[in-house]
Parts: C-alpha cells; structure tokens; sequence
C-alpha cells in the first residue's frame, strides 16, 4: 500500500544519525538519494558519532556526495571513542540532547535497537528518548553478529541509485576495503533481497524497523 503521507509543505527536514563514518550510508544512503531526488526541499543533518583523522575525513567527502541536491545541509561529526558508548553514555547524551536546537526533524533514520554493537544500541535508544513524537526509522547494518533480522519496512529503490550507494561506498571508503564484508556484492545482495521482499516492480529496496508509527487517518 502506497499511502499519501501529508509531508509539509514548507521543507522538509531530515536527520540521519550514524555511530560510525560509513553507517548512514550503509543502512539509508539509497532511501536519502531516493528523498533527494523525490524532493527539492529537503533540509538534511547528518551525524556520525564516531570518526577521527581518516575516518573523519572520509565521513565528511562521502556525506557531502550523498546531499548533492539537498535544499539545505549540516554535517556534525563527533569523536566518540569506537565501541565505548555504553561506557561514555553521560557525553553522548548531551550530543544528542544539542541535537534538539536544530530545526524540528519530521523523519529521523537511526540505528536499529536490537543491533548487537553496543555503540549502534546506546545510539538507537538515545534517539528514542531525545525524540519522542517524531517518525523513527531503524536503518539495518550487515555484519558478521547474529542480528539480520526481519525488518517491515521497505522502500523501493531504483536501479541507478542502488548503483550509485555502492559507487559512492566504494569511492569514499577504503580503511574499510580490506573488511572481508566490506564489499559490492554484500550491499547489493542486501538490497536485492529487501526488494524482493518489498514486492515492488523496481528490484532493490532499503528496508527499516519501526517500532512506533501513528497513522492519522
């Protein structure tokens, strides 16, 4: 069912948070460059949690590629320490909480809640609690733990941009080309079996959790 959700007529604003340099990209880049395309209005924030020297440099190229078209953009990337979240869980909040100056959001992507990294966790249960009436969608990361799990939320994406996140992963990512995971053929494997899941007649789809949805009849 396709439903026509009454976006706002103003901008449209949008953040999409990620604990590590390559997360959005991975789990949501298609859906932004399909938002992108959809609308020219769209206002993005985007913010990596995590990323130092390299990494950091390799989050801000690739986050500027994938807003080319947005209306408005800001990229706030952080240093938190990999894998220490749970463990500097006072100063992450109080990133999250600066994240409620921005513009109001009217769709935030996030971490998924049951992810078995423990910084993708703390990241996922932050936005709950920061953002309490908005829409959340959950983003998938493919990894070697336990946790693909069966999401039900699907969006279509077209061929050309299924190309074009992998391009741009490849292009933007090599600390992470020696990653045996880290590879074409995962990320379109991914999106191929969320678009057969979707039942859409494009091929490929990104596919979400979302554990609280209002629908305003």
């Amino acid at each position: 069912m396709s439903l026509p959700f009454a976006l706002p007529q103003r901008a449209l604003n949008v953040l999409a948070i990620g604990c590590h340099s390559d997360d959005i990209e991975i789990g949501c880049g298609a859906t932004l460059l399909t938002l992108l395309r959809a609308r020219q209005d769209v206002q993005l924030t985007w913010v990596v949690l995590s990323a130092e020297g390299d990494r950091a440099a390799e989050a801000e190229a690739s986050a500027a590629d994938f807003l080319v078209g947005a209306a408005g953009s800001q990229i706030v990337i952080h240093a938190f320490r990999d894998g220490y979240f749970p463990y500097a869980g006072a100063e992450v909040k109080d990133a999250f909480e600066s994240l409620k100056r921005l513009p109001e959001p009217d769709l935030i992507f996030t971490h998924a809640g049951d992810d078995r990294h423990q910084d993708h966790r703390v990241a996922s249960e932050l936005t709950w609690n920061t953002f309490r009436r908005h829409m959340i969608l959950e983003y998938e990361i493919p990894k070697y733990d336990d946790d693909v799990g069966n999401p039900s939320v699907f969006v279509p994406i077209a061929d050309d941009l299924a190309a074009r996140k992998i391009e741009l992963l490849r292009t933007h990512f090599a600390s992470q080309g020696q990653k045996h995971w880290f590879d074409d053929e995962l990320f379109l494997g991914l999106l191929r079996l969320r678009g057969m899941q979707a039942n859409h007649p494009t091929r490929y789809a990104e596919a979400f959790y979302c554990p609280k949805l209002t629908l305003d009849l």
